[in-house]
């Protein structure tokens, strides 16, 4: 016997690798150091830093890949992959530099999994970071055919005097919610299982969806954040907190930006809830209280600003084609928020 009868081809794992090649390298910044195929992926750090941070992180996609691999849709799953890194290295004021990524399957479909890499490369393209490297890993038997499994990692870097850790958070600060393109990636199992249990399917498109089906809503990507909110910092504006609101909604993200002694009250008529989360609630008589510990309701990232920075903010991201929406303010407290309808 030999490893392929057992289920493990390390030349169709060797053609991979050369098939994502240039996906890989398209995304090198100049500080990467040597190339694909080495046991370990080498970055200088770029210079100007007095004091330089790293601050790393990492994540999955969770059971949003169930509806990918049902689909037999591929190509943006990688980008959510890259997203729920790098916006979450992103709120403590850090810019992304390398990413990589574990990816594990049954058996390799070299097809189907250049298109997920083909996604990762996406992500980091918009991220502004490497793809350094990843482990692709073939375990027969621990998956089923067709499915494969996902994990990426981040390290960026932020001059230690411009971190962004909650200390520099007051009292009248406001809150600034920047939209999200839809779902992003958390809540799919109870996704999954409103689908599933009332009887739709992922090529139903609802009238209350714009003609979408179920499918093309529950894959839009997660939004990148990176670049405009560096951007707005670099022409000056003074950001005292970020959010990144994933697992968890806005009550558990979005106090953890803030410093002691305070607490949010949000103004909940302060921006709309997209229609693909009143039809989750009204199809899986889900209550307002799951609802927003489950989902973003639209709101994938919140910075925290001075009341004079309100307005330089909004026509920043304007600028940028992101739906900004002013949503409440800082107020004392013990780290509760408030004013949500639960």
């Amino acid at each position: 016997m030999d490893y392929k009868e057992a289920g493990v081809d390390v030349e169709a794992g060797r053609e991979f690798v050369n098939q994502i090649r240039n996906l890989v390298q398209s995304t090198f910044r100049p500080e990467v150091i040597g190339g694909l195929g080495g046991f370990s992926g080498c970055f200088q750090l770029p210079y100007g830093y007095k004091e330089p941070v790293l601050v790393s992180g990492t994540d999955g996609v969770g059971t949003k890949l169930k509806i990918a691999q049902s689909l037999n849709r591929h190509n943006t799953i990688g980008i959510d992959l890259v997203a729920m890194c790098v916006n979450d290295v992103l709120t403590s004021g850090a810019e992304p530099l390398f990413f990589l990524d574990y990816l594990a399957t049954g058996h390799l479909e070299k097809e189907q999994l250049t298109e997920v890499v083909a996604g990762i490369a996406s992500g980091c393209k918009q991220a502004g970071c490497s793809l350094l490297g990843g482990e692709t890993a073939e375990m027969p038997g621990f998956y089923q055919v067709g499915e494969y499994d996902l994990a990426g990692f981040c390290v960026g870097i932020v001059e230690k005097s411009q971190m962004i850790d909650g200390s520099q958070v007051q009292v009248g600060d406001v809150a600034i919610a920047l939209a999200s393109a839809g779902v992003h990636s958390n809540g799919f199992s109870l996704v999954r299982k409103i689908v599933s249990d009332k009887g739709f399917s992922w090529s139903d498109r609802p009238e209350i969806l714009g003609g979408q089906t179920l499918g093309e809503i529950f894959l839009s990507p997660t939004y990148i954040y990176v670049k405009s909110v560096l951007a707005a910092r670099k022409a000056g504006l003074e950001i005292h907190g970020m959010a990144h609101i994933t697992g968890g909604g806005l009550p558990e993200n979005l106090p953890r930006c803030l410093g002691k002694g305070q607490a949010i009250k949000i103004d909940p008529s302060g921006w709309s809830v997209p229609p693909i989360f009143q039809w989750l609630a009204e199809k899986g008589s889900v209550n307002s209280q799951a609802m927003y510990n489950t989902f973003n309701m639209g709101i994938g990232f919140v910075l925290l600003v001075t009341p004079n920075e309100v307005e330089q903010a909004m026509a920043h991201f304007a600028l940028q084609n992101i739906t900004a929406n002013v949503i409440g303010e800082v107020v004392t407290g013990s780290g509760e928020l408030l004013g949500l309808p639960i």
